[in-house]
């Protein structure tokens, strides 16, 4: 929920009327005895009906109070779908005691028994309560008796003092058969209302007027909408972040009336306004001017010739050694900066806001970037909800560097996966703020040097050495690091039939600012095929890639590889005595939109050996849906080339 209390009280009182097409109880035989979804017979279940009625009753002691209520009913079809019989409810808990509730919570799991429908109703030994960070709490509720073929439905009341309204979702990850949303906010109230541009599906929304007949007459605002057959949201392989194409509609306040409708309090207009309210917080702005405490551990670790990018490594390196992150987001400070590095501890904008504090009290051009997370999606429109992160940037002549002190394996311009939502927005240190690009500013590399001989008996052994930089490098320190030798053995070995792994050797495994360097001896089975006198293996072996991820004939959404990375790979196969080469895979190299994406492969035979040398580059991370089929095609040449073979031919003796 977003959090803005209004006291704003008014002597009236509001009629509520409400009503539904499906009455709460009334689950139908035929629908507990349907099998799979008649539109996608795929998806484990499907929301039968779902009710959202979002309006303001007037509380003489409190003013308008928000009410959110909810109903829903759902089928699950399969074993997959029972983990849609747990609902979580997030409610946020404000200053001053002010808090959302959970109220009326009533629900019931519907199953077919003997011809008859039998019900089983929610006990409270299904409730549950959790608490999610600082200001957020989890109201959770398990249905009972839920099998495959069930029906469960619930409804339930939220109770907010707050004037933020939280999205409105209209697509699930499942289909929805029937939606029907009704909002009435009072005249006094002006929202700000935008769907979400990058979804697929698009409901309609029909805006209108209503008199509210109290003795204190006033009007509502009405946005209702009646959806029907809503498809699922289907993850497609490298989406990026799903909710980023969710359809759903956003509404953030934006003024205030007063009793003779005029602007009592003017709130968000544009991005500029956003910022300028954020940096003024005392959890914000105020944090950036402190820094009489770490004066001392900084003059330790800063050299008086370093410039301003080696000071703001080390800065990054020492914070990230002394305050451990929480695990909680927050564009704001919790403990503030002071607090968190006295006790080793704070969230994303304790840590980062201090990182920024240093760098500015060493007289460099370092200022904090908001970011919108990417399980937090893409503001819609100019919106203090819409970031939920902070990071910093440091600019030296026309070079930046972006550092975000949370992520353990993280380096400078090595930001954690979850910041890279496209773009942040800087402010600087006069309140005026930018867009910036967050994607990543280099290629990130994976090379691969694999030597490798087949003897006569046909046994193949062998040595990798492997290389990863940048992103590549933070994905596998957070896979490996954490892992004892064994671990890190059966890692390489996973997904490799027929592969024993001896001598490993890791470099640079804390060593953030440098690549991961691995390497290890092999020895592999069933690697070589023979067939006669002939010999058939892939000069690829335990790397080549056999399926293509992308298997959809059509594509919603583009195709997110969140960063240009590069894979490369360098073979020497020493063949075995006795044999000729017969035939080898051809030498060729294709293109994806004028190199875009592009592969190379080039095999050739010198003396005794083969020689491989394979490239893939993808050099802009994101391909549109409407490049997916030729894309496609690309990448189903580059599987296919994989898989091709050297034969071998037995010599006369």
């Amino acid at each position: 929920m977003k959090y803005l209390v209004i006291p704003f009280i008014l002597v009236f009182s509001v009629n509520i009327s409400f009503s539904q097409n499906f009455d709460f109880g009334k689950v139908s035989k035929e629908e507990l005895q349907e099998k799979f979804h008649p539109s996608d017979s795929s998806v484990e279940a499907a929301v039968l009906y779902k009710n959202e009625y979002i309006h303001y009753q007037y509380l003489k002691s409190e003013g308008f109070v928000q009410q959110r209520e909810v109903h829903e009913r759902i089928k699950i079809y399969n074993k997959e779908g029972l983990d849609w019989a747990t609902k979580k409810v997030y409610l946020y808990y404000g200053n001053a005691g002010s808090s959302e509730k959970l109220i009326n919570l009533k629900a019931v799991t519907y199953n077919l028994e003997d011809g008859k429908v039998v019900k089983t109703k929610l006990t409270k030994d299904g409730k549950f309560k959790e608490d999610y960070n600082e200001y957020t709490k989890i109201s959770s509720f398990t249905m009972p008796n839920v099998k495959e073929g069930s029906v469960i439905e619930y409804r339930y009341r939220i109770t907010s003092p707050f004037t933020g309204i939280d999205d409105v979702i209209f697509q699930y990850n499942i289909p929805i058969n029937k939606f029907d949303l009704k909002i009435s906010t009072p005249e006094y109230y002006i929202y700000n209302k935008q769907l979400n541009l990058n979804s697929s599906y698009m409901p309609r929304l029909t805006e209108s007027r209503k008199n509210v007949n109290t003795p204190f007459a006033y009007v509502e605002n009405v946005i209702t909408s009646n959806e029907e057959n809503i498809p699922a949201l289907r993850k497609e392989a490298f989406s990026g972040n799903i909710n980023n194409y969710r359809s759903k509609l956003a509404l953030e306040l934006t003024a205030l009336l007063n009793n003779l409708k005029q602007v009592e309090k003017s709130f968000s207009s544009d991005w500029e306004d956003v910022t300028r309210t954020i940096y003024k917080s005392t959890n914000f702005g105020e944090q950036l001017r402190k820094s009489n405490f770490f004066q001392d551990d900084l003059a330790g670790i800063l050299g008086p010739d370093d410039n301003d990018f080696v000071k703001a490594t080390k800065v990054l390196e020492f914070v990230k050694s002394k305050v451990k992150w929480n695990g909680n987001y927050g564009k704001f400070a919790q403990n503030g900066i002071r607090k968190a590095y006295k006790e080793s501890e704070g969230n994303v904008a304790d840590i980062n806001l201090l990182i920024v504090a240093m760098l500015r009290s060493q007289d460099i051009d370092a200022n904090p970037v908001l970011v919108s997370t990417k399980d937090n999606g893409i503001p819609l429109f100019p919106t203090r909800e819409g970031f939920n992160y902070v990071i910093c940037m440091v600019k030296s002549g026309n070079d930046r560097m972006l550092l975000d002190g949370t992520e353990k394996y993280g380096s400078v311009n090595v930001l954690p996966f979850r910041a890279l939502n496209w773009q942040g927005r800087l402010i600087e240190r006069d309140g005026t703020s930018q867009w910036v690009d967050l994607s990543a500013p280099a290629k990130s590399e994976e090379s691969t040097m694999l030597n490798i001989s087949i003897d006569e008996e046909l046994n193949t052994t062998g040595k990798v050495k492997k290389n990863y930089t940048s992103y590549l490098a933070l994905q596998y320190r957070r896979k490996h690091n954490d892992l004892n030798l064994e671990g890190k053995i059966k890692s390489h070995e996973s997904n490799k039939d027929g592969i024993e792994i001896m001598e490993y050797d890791y470099q640079n495994e804390d060593n953030h600012l440098k690549p991961a360097r691995v390497s290890y001896d092999f020895e592999l089975s069933d690697a070589v095929d023979e067939i006669g006198n002939k010999l058939y293996f892939n000069p690829l072996f335990f790397f080549a890639s056999d399926e293509s991820p992308f298997k959809l004939d059509e594509r919603q959404y583009p195709i997110d590889f969140v960063i240009p990375m590069k894979d490369k790979y360098t073979i020497n196969i020493m063949l075995p005595e006795g044999y000729s080469v017969e035939s080898l895979p051809k030498s060729e190299a294709f293109t994806f939109n004028n190199g875009q994406s592009n592969f190379k492969y080039i095999i050739k035979q010198s003396g005794k050996f083969l020689r491989l040398s394979f490239n893939f580059d993808i050099n802009f991370p994101m391909i549109s849906a409407s490049e997916y089929k030729s894309f496609k095609d690309f990448y189903d040449k580059y599987i296919e080339k994989q898989a091709e073979q050297v034969v071998l031919s037995k010599t006369q003796p």
